[in-house]
């Protein structure tokens, strides 16, 4: 045993980022998950008392998830809520399945009710209607949960200091110190009036600098901007970015204030919607979780490659349509690869720039005449370029494999090249607008529709051209 201890007492952590002390830090989590596999789980524990709460995450991180599971639930509530607040909603997820009623109460009354609301939401529906009675702040995560959780209202925290504006500057001051521990992060006090209608706030200089007598009316500022409980989380993020704001508050639709969105959280819904886009741009869907049984797998993924089938079997369809053409020239059928990759990559390119663009509140379906004349610009000199280089290939070619007229196919060719980019541009940078104007999420123009689309219309192209042109 006194082994054991030693062997623990000598294991430490690198800190920095997972990429950069992969290789330092390999070694501990090797040893670790040794010992978790040995049953040595106390020995280990006693190790991770010394350790930072965001040490502890990257090293679940890297464990293999039935070790990491393990060790989560063997963390004393402390630790554990604190490792729970780090990490992101599917591996809290993951690490939480095993986890017994009272275990859960005991993690979830050491979190902040926002996080206690984030862990929850992960869990199954019988689940929550067993926990949610027993755990402290039940009420107000009740509250929490009503609101949609990608809302205003479902990411805001109820940590803020508002005052009433017969409050004076000191009365003020003396009220921000006494929640120093609980806020934490504070840009702004609010001003409410009897009823908690949000009147105006007060920036920290203004506390400093004024006379402590002062009245808070007096010193409040009244170009008060919020964002409604009921406005999409990514919208919300955008209008606070998009006015400069630390942290905006959040108010009903009678202006009572209700919350605060803080930078945290948002550039926690950042990161969220940009790892959904990602997920929905490789055809995976957005509900898909690392952790996922064999039948969730099918499930969430099945459908997606059901569609992508079907665009390939329409983009067979056309091609054996064409069996004629092919067999009169069955050099055609080296191109087919060639222009559905160009048609492919042109349409994600264009697409993706367009998605981005959306996210960020730069680009707008009114922008859509002004966007798509660029993006035709670009699209036409991106497929001269490309088809001047495959028609020059072909040419050069031509002669040392026996191509029958060559300055024809090398004309087809380029020709095509010059369609498909034009038409996979237009479609990339046309549908994601199109989508988000009627409420669809523009990720999913990517992945399936435009590749598989682009796809078809490609095949199409090409052999009409070499229909008109080569045959």
């Amino acid at each position: 045993m006194n082994n054991h201890n030693e062997e623990a007492t000598d294991l430490r952590w690198t800190r920095g980022s997972p990429e950069e002390r992969l290789d330092e830090n390999r070694p501990t989590v090797k040893a670790i998950a040794r010992m978790i596999k040995e049953g040595k789980t106390d020995a280990v524990r006693k190790l991770l008392r010394r350790w930072h709460p965001r040490d502890i995450v990257e090293l679940l991180v890297q464990l293999p998830l039935k070790r990491a599971r393990k060790l989560f639930l063997s963390l004393p509530p402390g630790p554990a809520a604190k490792v729970v607040a780090s990490l992101n909603d599917d591996f809290c997820a993951a690490l939480l399945a095993d986890a017994t009623i009272d275990r859960l109460v005991a993690i979830l009354d050491s979190l902040d009710p926002e996080d206690a609301v984030d862990a929850i939401d992960e869990l199954p529906d019988e689940v929550q209607e067993r926990l949610l009675p027993r755990l402290r702040e039940s009420a107000t995560i009740g509250e929490l949960m009503a609101y949609n959780e990608e809302s205003a209202g479902g990411i805001m925290t109820r940590k803020f200091v508002a005052v009433p504006p017969h409050w004076s500057v000191g009365q003020v001051i003396s009220e921000v110190r006494g929640n120093a521990d609980l806020i934490k992060k504070l840009s702004a006090v609010y001003v409410v009036d009897n009823e908690r209608r949000l009147i105006g706030y007060l920036k920290l200089r203004d506390l400093l600098l004024r006379p402590s007598d002062s009245l808070a009316s007096d010193v409040m500022r009244t170009d008060v901007i919020a964002v409604r409980a009921d406005m999409d989380q990514e919208e919300a993020v955008r209008f606070t970015e998009n006015n400069g704001l630390i942290s905006v508050p959040v108010v009903d639709a009678d202006g009572h204030l209700l919350g605060r969105i803080t930078s945290d959280e948002m550039q926690r819904v950042v990161r969220d919607e940009a790892e959904e886009d990602i997920r929905l741009m490789s055809g995976v869907s957005p509900d898909s979780r690392p952790d996922e049984p064999v039948l969730g797998i099918v499930r969430t993924r099945l459908p997606w490659l059901v569609a992508g089938l079907v665009g390939a079997t329409i983009s067979g369809s056309i091609v054996g349509s064409f069996q004629d053409e092919i067999a009169a020239a069955a050099i055609l059928a080296s191109f087919i690869p060639v222009v559905m990759s160009m048609a492919g990559n042109a349409g994600i390119q264009a697409a993706t720039v367009a998605i981005q663009g959306l996210a960020t509140g730069t680009i707008w379906i009114g922008d859509l005449p002004w966007r798509l004349g660029r993006e035709v610009l670009g699209a036409l000199l991106n497929g001269l370029a490309a088809g001047l280089i495959l028609a020059t290939i072909v040419l050069i070619a031509g002669p040392f494999i026996g191509i029958q007229q060559p300055l024809l196919l090398a004309l087809t060719a380029a020709l095509s090249l010059i369609g498909v980019t034009l038409l996979a541009a237009t479609m990339g940078a046309a549908v994601p607008m199109i989508l988000n104007h009627f409420g669809i999420d523009p990720a999913m123009a990517t992945g399936i529709f435009i590749t598989t689309g682009n796809d078809i219309l490609a095949v199409l192209i090409f052999f009409l051209a070499a229909t008109l042109i080569y045959l």
